[in-house]
C-alpha cells in the first residue's frame, strides 16, 4: 500500500478543517511542499525574523553603531527576552534571563542550586537525560564535592524515601528527548520538596510545546534552549529561570561583568546585580538574541492550551497511522499512547532508522533519528498539519516496503 486508506485521508482532512491554529502556519517561512517534522531539533524560520535582523544589521549596527546599546535597548535585551519567554513557561516577570548556551545555563543553575543546600551530598539526575545534562551534573558534582546518583523519574519517590535527606538537587527534563514520554512535573517537584531538596527542570523539549506553570508548581530552577519549539534559530540563546524566593540568597558560579551591580562603573571587586540579572555573564549575543525576540512573536495571541490540544491530536493521529501502516513492516512505536504521558513527538523503533530518515529527507519529509534505532517525528502545533503527518507515514511505509534506503548506520560524527 503506497497510499493512505480513505478513512485516514478523510480523518486528516476533517481534523485540519476544524483546526483553529491552521492560519498560524503563515507566521513561518516553510519551503513549499516540505513536510517538516524536526522542529524539536531546530524550529523553522518565523516570518518576523528576517526584517528584524535586517534592521538590526543595517540600521542598528550598521548606522547607529555603539549607540544602539542605549538607543535600541540592546543592554536590556537579556532580561526583556527572558520575560517574554517567562510568559510562555508560567513565570512572573524578573525571574528569567536569556543569553549564553544551554550548557552554560545548566552549569549556572546546578551550581547555584547546590549552593543553596549546603551539607547535602547527592545530586540526582536521570540516567536517560540528554548527555549534556549528565555531563554537567558530573562536572558540578566534582567541583562541589558531591556524588551523582542516576535515578529514573519513575523511581524518584522511592529513592527519596530512602536517601532524600542527602539530596541537594534533582535535575530532570519533563520530556524524554528520545521517546517523547512526558513526566509529571507536579508530582516530581512535590516529592523533591518533601525531601528538602531543590528541583531543576530542563525545558528544551517543553517550552513552546505545552503549557508550563513554573511559578504555580513551585519550581526552583529551569533552563531551556531557544532553537527548538521557540524557533529562535540555530544556536539561539538559552534561558534560565530562578524562582523569586531564591534570588536574595543564590550565588551564581560565573562572575561575569554584565552580571555586576554596576558594570559600567568598572569596580575592582565583584558585586552581583540584584535578582536574576546576576545570571548575566558576558556581552550578550545581540544578533541572535534579537532574532529570538522576533521569533517569539509567533506566540502572540496563542493559547498554549490550544497548542497542547492540537499537539495531542497530531501525535495521536501519527500513532494511528503507525498502527495501520507501519507496525507490520517492523516499526515499533515507543511513544506512550496515553495522552497524559505524551509530549510533542512520536518515536518509532526500527533497526535501519538512519537510512530511513535520510531517504525520507530526499522525499521532502524532514525528521531525525537518535542512535541506535529511533526515528523521531517532532510536531509543532503552530505549523504542522494532520496532512503532514499522513504524508510522512505514507512515504515512510513506501520506503520501508520497497527497501529504497541505505541500511548502513550513521558514521561517527554525522549530524543525525
Amino acid at each position: 500500500m503506497t497510499t493512505a486508506s480513505p478513512a485516514l485521508d478523510e480523518l486528516a482532512a476533517t481534523l485540519d478543517a476544524d483546526d483553529p491554529l491552521a492560519p498560524v502556519r503563515e507566521r513561518f517561512l516553510l519551503p513549499e511542499g516540505l513536510v517538516y517534522l524536526d522542529g524539536n531539533s531546530l524550529g523553522p524560520l518565523p516570518a518576523a525574523v528576517p526584517p528584524v535582523l535586517a534592521d538590526v544589521v543595517h540600521q542598528q549596527w550598521g548606522t547607529d553603531l555603539i549607540r544602539s546599546w542605549n538607543d535600541h535597548a540592546w543592554w536590556q535585551a537579556p532580561l526583556r527576552v527572558g520575560d517574554a519567554i517567562g510568559r510562555l513557561i508560567g513565570a512572573g516577570p524578573g525571574q528569567t534571563v536569556a543569553g549564553d548556551s544551554t550548557s552554560v545555563q545548566l552549569f549556572t543553575a546546578l551550581s547555584a542550586a547546590t549552593g543553596l543546600r549546603p551539607g547535602r551530598s547527592l545530586l540526582v539526575t536521570d540516567p536517560g537525560h540528554f548527555p549534556t545534562d549528565r555531563y554537567l551534573a558530573d562536572s558540578v558534582a566534582r567541583l562541589h564535592g558531591l556524588r551523582v546518583r542516576h535515578v529514573t523519574p519513575g523511581n524518584l519517590e522511592r529513592f527519596l524515601a530512602d536517601e532524600g535527606d542527602d539530596v541537594a538537587v534533582v535535575s530532570y527534563s519533563p520530556v524524554d528527548y528520545r521517546t517523547g514520554e512526558l513526566h509529571d512535573m507536579e508530582s516530581l517537584t512535590r516529592a523533591t520538596h518533601r525531601a528538602g531538596a531543590l528541583v531543576l527542570w530542563d525545558l528544551c523539549h517543553a517550552a513552546g510545546a505545552l503549557p508550563l506553570h513554573l511559578d504555580g508548581l513551585g519550581v526552583d530552577f529551569a533552563v531551556g534552549c531557544g532553537y527548538k519549539f521557540l524557533s529562535g534559530g540555530p544556536g539561539a540563546p538559552a534561558f534560565l529561570y530562578a524562582a523569586r524566593r531564591h534570588l536574595g540568597a543564590w550565588q551564581t558560579p560565573l562572575s561575569g561583568w554584565t552580571g555586576h551591580a554596576d558594570p559600567f562603573g568598572l569596580p575592582q571587586d565583584y558585586t552581583p546585580a540584584p535578582g536574576v540579572a546576576q545570571a548575566r555573564i558576558g556581552t550578550p549575543p545581540i544578533l541572535s538574541l534579537l532574532a529570538l525576540e522576533a521569533a517569539l512573536s509567533v506566540f502572540d495571541g496563542i493559547d498554549m492550551a490550544q497548542v497542547r490540544a492540537k499537539s495531542l491530536s497530531l501525535t495521536g493521529f501519527f500513532l494511528r497511522c503507525a498502527e495501520d501502516m507501519l507496525t507490520q513492516l517492523g516499526f515499533e512505536p515507543v511513544t506512550p499512547a496515553d495522552p497524559a504521558r505524551r509530549a510533542s513527538q512520536v518515536a518509532l523503533r526500527h533497526p535501519h532508522a538512519y537510512g530511513l530518515i535520510q531517504s525520507l529527507a530526499d522525499q521532502g519529509v524532514v525528521a531525525d533519528m537518535r542512535a541506535p534505532d529511533l526515528l523521531r517525528f517532532g510536531v509543532n502545533a503552530l505549523y504542522t498539519s494532520h496532512q503532514d503527518i499522513l504524508t510522512a507515514a505514507v512515504r515512510l511505509r513506501q520506503t520501508a516496503a520497497t527497501g529504497a534506503y541505505d541500511p548502513s548506520p550513521a558514521g561517527a560524527g554525522t549530524v543525525t
